[in-house]
């Protein structure tokens, strides 16, 4: 598609829902097409150590920031690299991976946008932002039953890393061109209502997002009941947010779907409404798999944008070539 790879930044804090996005981003994509690189990867240090300097893997300190940057200059020039590992189950390094770069590349992690080095490879930018209740929920669940943690251990670490999360991690919402942020309709956080959750998505003016001002026109009574546009300010400065309820209806969905697919038309292939069954999808708590709307929608808004992003490096590369 490209002679360079399309780079999309998903930041976010621990268990944020960074690797679930993008592994729905890679599916819809086509896992062929995308080459995911995770920044925890460049850990300086391992558990062991953090655990001994009294550091969390939050801090830049612990991290080759700097070797990180350089990666992602070569995987933007389409360049290959000889990536590091650090294995989160054992809490060691393996051996590095020699890693030559898709049409796609997602870079997930907590400190992709902390130099400006780094931000300037991506193409677009996402960060991660569930309220803490729901991220404390999802850590929890996550680090007991994948990381050998107890309960009473994940909240102490959480406690620990709270003055870094705050100073290091958070700032860099400011620094995106999307803000996601899923969270249940009524502040519960029980299993059954990650099924459910709504999502909030603060657009920024950073790039050329779809036309969503039909959302606005009141005739369009069944898409505002689950499915709104509203004008806002964030850290400041002002915003697009579209809100999508996790209790809206197929036909509701489908009207939101138009609007991506009228304006790049081969994005219609990955649109549950051409039957694409890879969009949205959640695990229950027997296994079963089930389809969260907001989250196809966010999958298909952020696939939209990297779609663009090809067209518009297309469009230049053809200019410059004339």
């Amino acid at each position: 598609m490209t002679s360079r790879p399309i780079i999309l930044g998903i930041v976010g804090d621990s268990a944020a829902g960074k690797t679930t996005l993008t592994r729905g981003i890679a599916q819809v994509l086509g896992v062929d097409d995308v080459t995911v690189i995770c920044t925890d990867d460049y850990h300086r240090y391992d558990r062991k150590q953090r655990a001994e300097m009294g550091i969390s893997a939050l801090h830049p300190d612990c991290n080759y920031l700097d070797i990180m940057e350089q990666h992602l200059s070569l995987l933007r020039q389409g360049q290959p690299i000889l990536k590091p590992i650090y294995n989160h189950n054992t809490g060691v390094f393996d051996p590095p991976e020699y890693i030559n770069p898709s049409k796609f590349v997602i870079v997930e992690g907590l400190l992709g946008y902390s130099t400006r080095g780094s931000r300037d490879c991506f193409d677009v930018k996402v960060y991660l932002a569930p309220p803490e209740s729901l991220r404390t929920h999802w850590k929890i669940k996550r680090d007991t039953r994948k990381r050998g943690y107890t309960e009473e251990q994940v909240l102490e670490q959480l406690r620990k890393r709270e003055s870094d999360s705050e100073e290091f991690i958070r700032p860099q919402r400011k620094w995106s061109d999307i803000v996601v942020s899923f969270y249940p309709p009524d502040d519960d956080t029980s299993e059954q209502s990650d099924l459910l959750l709504n999502v909030h998505l603060v657009l920024r003016p950073t790039i050329p997002h779809p036309d969503f001002t039909g959302i606005l026109n009141p005739s369009k009574s069944l898409l505002s009941s689950a499915i709104r546009l509203e004008l806002d300010r964030d850290m400041g400065k002002p915003v697009d947010v579209l809100e999508v309820d996790g209790h809206a209806t197929d036909e509701q969905v489908r009207q939101l779907e138009r609007l991506l697919c009228n304006e790049i038309p081969y994005l219609g292939k990955f649109c549950s409404l051409e039957g694409n069954q890879d969009v949205g999808k959640v695990t229950g708590t027997t296994g079963e798999t089930l389809q969260s709307y907001p989250l196809a929608l966010t999958q298909l808004l952020i696939t939209y944008h990297m779609l663009k992003a090809a067209d518009i490096y297309q469009s230049n590369e053809a200019t410059l070539r004339v």
